[in-house]
């Protein structure tokens, strides 16, 4: 049966090779990695203006535009950072946007007046982490933030006014909130509290009434409150309460019980959602199965949704904005091939208009289809993953790539992802595995990867590259891993412990030491300490293991040239010990084979446009002195 199933497999993926063949010519890097042309298109509350973020001399900037027949206006002018993807309008319509200064590690947080298009500084605090909360149309002048000032460890809530500048103080964070859930008007109503293991959901009536505790379960277990029900006596959430997958539910507030479950999946988890303000209701959920779907609830959202997809065929559609009034939308489009598109749609006339491309230089027939794939591990678990083939090749016998994802309790999804279609482009096959412990499919799967880091999760990938060869598609004389963060240490374990399986790999801020990767995490993460204990292992109970499987503990066995590209400014990375890692292996292998890049501005993620360019330039040069056939 299995073997069935294997040549059914390679006979799909065979004829989508073959419906790509043609001649191909190789794409510039900087048409993959440019800065977005145009990108997080938002619309104003009152629905008279757009804004969306453009390059301005290599750096992310405001621009405003207005519906009525307005010109393109550029509202900032910033040359040293970029604004964050985060910005957002109020309901007194004016935008508020983040900048963070890497060099002093500062946030910068502007109001900008759309009307004069001045911008000024509400606040900037440093050494500090901001995020938005919640907006109210009752106070369209202030907006609710979460914030690590008090104690770097723990975010309180504070209320902004954005026009006088007052920061004032709202609930104060007894030590053990992980998360909080504003209602329609503003007010916290529901919070959850974690000790790292065990999580609680805790419920008030309002403002002057205390928190209780209403749901109580292990962090194996979610319940994800997204907002009240119309009469405020209970509320919607995703929940896997007695259930292996996430399903919207609705919970009674009072005592935590669950009243109904309004839609579940049985593939995989509800992970998303799109909900009305106005109408105080859940328009549709998402999950993804092999692509992207979803379930509509409301028939005057799924009446539009028809109807754009009838004019944008073949292309998954989202809702990324409304204004007040619910009229006018922002749809974003995309494809496995299409980086993206904006659209505006005014559903009082059904009119659709085009606002913009994220990258225009990208032909989508140029580039190759992400293939939804499975195989059996060697245990018998089912594990799905993604292949991406290259245009223009033999049909078996080709060079793969293996990219596994971060996290590793995260997961990778069908969509435009600009490095695999680099690769595809370069000729690579390009393999992504979701292997056991990846979010979505459900909590028996994702907690079948708990203390796996260095065992069955990285079984898996190597069961899947033994799939490709088996089916004949990779060569096994060609074969290269390439990750970064918990897929960076994928990286590193596969050269250490399947020394014939790669001929080399790329790293960026991989991971190299669990124990001080654990020990060493920023306060704002030490709340979840515990639970990284139960999922990845404990420094001290579990030392041995995480001794035996960390990379800075087998620089000997690490033999095959290696690429890795840091920044060091990442503040989950220990570069001290990452310098010493790599003067290590160069002093082994020689400097020739293990090639360095420290970038002194950048982050986790690198986003400078030249240091981009820099880094996939050398990426391919890289692969491609490293992947002829071994002898």
């Amino acid at each position: 049966m299995l073997n069935n199933f294997r040549v059914l497999l390679y006979v799909f993926v065979i004829a989508a090779l073959s419906a790509c063949e043609q001649q191909v010519t190789p794409i510039p890097v900087i048409d993959f990695f440019r800065t977005p042309e145009k990108i997080n298109y938002r619309i104003s509350p009152d629905g008279k203006y757009i804004s969306y973020l453009k390059p301005f001399k290599d750096k992310q900037n405001l621009f405003i535009q207005s519906l009525e027949g307005g010109k393109e206006e550029m509202a900032t002018n910033f040359t040293d950072y970029s604004i964050r993807g985060d910005y957002f309008w109020t309901y007194n319509n004016e935008i508020v946007f983040f900048q963070d200064i890497i060099a002093s590690d500062e946030i910068r947080m502007f109001a900008l007046d759309v009307s004069t298009l001045k911008s000024q500084i509400i606040i900037s605090p440093k050494k500090v982490r901001i995020s938005m909360i919640g907006r109210n149309k009752l106070e369209p002048d202030i907006i609710s933030i979460r914030m690590n000032k008090r104690d770097s460890a723990n975010f309180d809530v504070y209320r902004l006014n954005i026009k006088t500048k007052e920061l004032t103080p709202y609930l104060v964070n007894p030590g053990n909130i992980t998360q909080w859930y504003p209602d329609a008007d503003g007010k916290i109503r529901l919070v959850r509290a974690s000790d790292g293991v065990d999580e609680t959901i805790l419920y008030r009536p309002n403002d002057s009434a205390p928190f209780k505790g209403i749901i109580a379960n292990n962090f194996k277990t979610s319940v994800k409150p997204i907002a009240f029900t119309g009469n405020g006596n209970n509320f919607l959430a995703l929940s896997n309460v007695n259930r292996d997958k996430t399903a919207l539910v609705e919970i009674n507030a009072e005592n935590g019980k669950e009243v109904k479950v309004i839609f579940s999946s049985s593939y995989a988890d509800i992970q998303d959602y799109q909900y009305s303000r106005n109408r105080r209701k859940i328009e549709l959920v998402a999950w993804d199965a092999a692509k992207p779907q979803k379930h509509f609830l409301d028939p005057e959202i799924k009446r539009i949704y028809n109807k754009l997809s009838a004019e944008l065929k073949g292309t998954q559609i989202d809702i990324t904005d409304r204004d007040s009034a619910e009229n006018k939308f922002i749809f974003f489009t995309y494809t496995d091939r299409n980086p993206g598109s904006y659209y505006l749609y005014e559903k009082s006339t059904a009119k659709l208009t085009k606002l913009g491309d994220i990258n225009p230089n990208i032909k989508p027939d140029e580039l190759c289809a992400m293939q939804p794939v499975s195989f059996k591990a060697g245990d018998g678990m089912k594990i799905n993953g993604y292949l991406t083939l290259p245009q223009g090749s033999t049909k078996t016998d080709l060079p793969v790539v293996v990219m596994p994802h971060d996290g590793p309790f995260s997961h990778n999804w069908w969509g435009y992802n600009p490095e695999v279609q680099f690769l595809a482009n370069r000729g690579y096959a390009v393999f992504q595995v979701n292997y056991r412990g990846s979010t979505g499919f459900g909590k028996a799967f994702y907690s079948a990867g708990f203390k796996e880091v260095g065992g069955k999760m990285q079984q898996d990938i190597t069961d899947g590259v033994n799939w490709l060869i088996e089916n004949k598609i990779a060569n096994p004389k060609r074969v290269a891993i390439f990750g970064g963060g918990f897929g960076g240490f994928s990286a590193l374990y596969g050269l250490s412990f399947h020394p014939g399986m790669y001929n080399c790999a790329i790293v960026q801020h991989g991971l190299i030491n669990f124990f001080t990767y654990i020990k060493d995490a920023p306060p704002y993460l030490k709340p979840l300490v515990q639970m990284t204990y139960e999922r990845v292992g404990n420094p001290e109970t579990d030392a041995s293991q995480l001794r035996t499987i960390s990379p800075v503990f087998n620089i000997r066995k690490i033999r095959a040239p290696l690429l890795i590209f840091q920044g060091a400014r990442d503040d989950r990375a220990n570069i001290s010990e990452l310098n010493r890692f790599v003067r290590e292996l160069q002093k082994q292998n020689g400097n020739d084979n293990v090639k360095y890049f420290l970038k002194p501005r950048e982050r986790t993620f690198f986003r400078s446009q030249a240091n981009r360019m820099e880094m996939y330039a050398e990426i391919e040069k890289f692969l491609d002195e490293n992947m002829r056939e071994k002898p």
